[in-house]
């Protein structure tokens, strides 16, 4: 795995610092896996993190910006937020319909005791990370996992 340059505001720590301890620990293993898979992600050079709308959020030169949260009046589930003018959405649930759970055409939706299905949650990852050089393609280029 080769290293990104990582841009963190000191903002996102203190709002970490605000969740719910089983809520942090469900969203900083998604923002681990955002910034593992950056790594894994070929032209991924850079990865920035700061806050969106008020929420831990990631940000890439040639992607769409992608954001994690929990909600108090939603408070047995939390969620990873696309640009929901982007085809994202749409084209997650058209590979892994059956595997994830959505929200619209903005979010992946996870419930506290979910266990996450990380190989199809990295494909999302990476299309978003990559959005503007991937959009032409029908599925983004998402792999579909077996």
């Amino acid at each position: 795995m080769r290293k990104i340059i990582l841009k963190t505001s000191p903002k996102v720590s203190g709002k970490f610092g605000n969740y719910p301890d089983d809520v942090r620990e469900k969203l900083q293993f998604l923002r681990e896996l955002i910034i593992e898979t950056a790594e894994e992600t070929e032209g991924v050079t850079e990865l920035e993190e700061t806050l969106k709308w008020g929420e831990p959020a990631f940000v890439t030169k040639n992607g769409s910006t992608l954001r994690v949260d929990w909600k108090e009046k939603t408070p047995n589930q939390y969620a990873m937020y696309f640009q929901c003018k982007s085809r994202l959405v749409d084209s997650f649930r058209m590979v892994f319909d059956q595997k994830l759970q959505f929200q619209g055409s903005r979010a992946i939706v996870f419930q506290i005791n979910q266990e996450i299905p990380v190989s199809e949650l990295k494909e999302c990852i990476k299309a978003s990370l990559t959005y503007h050089k991937v959009k032409h393609l029908e599925t983004l280029g998402i792999q579909q996992t077996i």
